[in-house]
């Protein structure tokens, strides 16, 4: 009330007066305060270092939990969190209490045999130092079991078998050398062109070559001590022995070995092999021939070209035509098969590939076999043969008359004597395999040579 009745005069003065009053006491109480509290700080960076802190004490009590380890006894225990059980102790959950517990398996004492000492082991008593000593006797007993039974099992070979220096002192007392196939194969060159040799040494020499020519690598071995040219001379001898034991041998090398093959072409196989054929020589020497004939031109469409060319089918045409020459007729039927589906397969698997001109495919359409097949009239044959009286002859011959039905077809159905055969076979094939039937066998052998004649017939119609 007396502040209040005071004129404004005197009320500017006492305002001025504790304002200064108020100042005074502020700047008091700041001076007495710690400077650290208003320091300009990050507090992020506060905020970060308080957590690192946290983490490193929430560490090192972690630490102290996972190194604290439980001994167990006899006694059921309580585990605390975190407390590390030794391995083999049995822990079970109380489902009272809900709490963890822990003991020591009962195991009884086992005793260890070592060396012909007994070491008693006490799960709650060994050290390390008996584990040290026990695990040192365990390697030398199994040391001294190892070495026993190495003795043994070399005992037990030395039985067996004998050294190899006795071997080869026996073999030199005996006169016997050991070789290789690389020195066999020269020794029975050199005794097969040997002029001293007699008839039977030399093809004694040809019959065991043959034995290791067929191996690709013998075979590619022969060449290169000028063996394979060699047996290819042999093709020229007067006796015929030598031609049919000589090229027994060449067939075998030729057989699925390319570089045999080829050498063979420069050296001139091909023509002989040829010349033989045509002339007059035993059946089991054109046997022979006609099998290194074969081996040479297959699946090697150069040397197919070259038959062509030097008249290779007017040479079969006449071997077949000749009386007794059935056996001779079938294998050649078969190799014309096999030299015309060569053809189709290297033409599908160019489709198959994609490939515009592989070489392969080109080298094989240079062969140009179905026309001269047709030239040649093995139409005509071909259909002939299908009189034999053999069925595994018939069905080589089904299957050469079915891969040349394109080029053939004309002729086949101008040909009475091909249906009569047909509509022969046809008949006796449907009653012997109504007999498979009967047997049981309802994808029998007469049932596909069937198969075959009902798959002519329905063509040539």
């Amino acid at each position: 009330m007396a502040l209040q009745s005071l004129p404004s005069s005197r009320m500017a003065p006492l305002a001025i007066l504790l304002g200064l009053l108020m100042a005074a006491c502020f700047t008091f109480c700041l001076s007495h305060q710690n400077p650290k509290e208003f320091a300009l700080t990050n507090p992020e960076k506060s905020s970060t270092k308080e957590t690192e802190r946290k983490e490193t004490k929430a560490e090192e009590e972690l630490d102290a939990e996972v190194l604290e380890v439980f001994y167990p006894t006899h006694e059921w225990q309580a585990l605390r969190p975190g407390q590390a059980v030794p391995a083999g102790s049995h822990v079970r959950l109380n489902l009272q209490t809900g709490e963890r517990e822990a003991k020591l398996q009962s195991e009884d004492k086992f005793r260890n045999n070592l060396k012909g000492k007994r070491l008693d082991i006490n799960t709650n008593t060994y050290t390390s130092q008996d584990l040290k000593s026990a695990l040192a006797k365990f390697k030398e007993g199994a040391e001294m079991e190892s070495s026993k039974e190495d003795k043994a099992r070399q005992a037990e070979v030395k039985r067996l078998f004998r050294p190899i220096e006795e071997l080869k002192k026996d073999f030199d007392e005996l006169n016997v050398v050991i070789e290789t196939d690389m020195q066999i194969m020269v020794r029975l060159i050199n005794k097969f062109n040997s002029s001293s040799s007699s008839l039977e040494e030399k093809i004694a020499a040809l019959f065991d070559l043959e034995y290791y020519v067929h191996q690709m690598d013998n075979a590619q071995d022969l060449l290169s001590f000028g063996g394979l040219q060699v047996v290819i001379n042999g093709l020229n001898s007067t006796e015929p022995l030598v031609k049919e034991y000589a090229a027994f041998v060449l067939g075998a090398a030729f057989s699925s070995n390319p570089k045999v093959q080829v050498e063979a072409i420069e050296g001139g196989a091909l023509q002989k092999l040829l010349v033989i054929l045509a002339t007059e020589q035993p059946l089991t020497a054109k046997k022979k021939v006609l099998f290194a004939l074969c081996s040479l031109l297959r699946h090697f469409p150069y040397a197919q070209r070259q038959f062509l060319k030097l008249g290779g089918l007017q040479v079969l045409r006449s071997l077949v035509q000749e009386k007794g020459t059935e056996v001779l007729a079938v294998r050649v039927v078969t190799l014309l098969y096999d030299l015309v589906t060569e053809k189709m397969f290297a033409e599908e698997e160019a489709e198959l590939t994609q490939e515009t001109s592989p070489e392969k495919l080109q080298q094989y359409r240079q062969v140009h076999l179905l026309p001269g097949l047709r030239e040649q009239g093995w139409c005509e044959i071909t259909a002939h043969l299908l009189a034999l009286p053999e069925h595994d002859a018939r069905e080589k011959v089904l299957q050469t008359l079915g891969v040349l039905l394109a080029t053939c077809r004309d002729h086949y159905r101008q040909d009475p004597q091909l249906s009569r055969t047909l509509a022969s076979l046809q008949v006796e094939y449907q009653a012997l395999a109504s007999l498979e039937l009967q047997d049981g066998e309802d994808e029998g052998y007469f049932r596909e040579l069937l198969g075959s004649v009902n798959s002519l017939l329905k063509e040539l119609r």
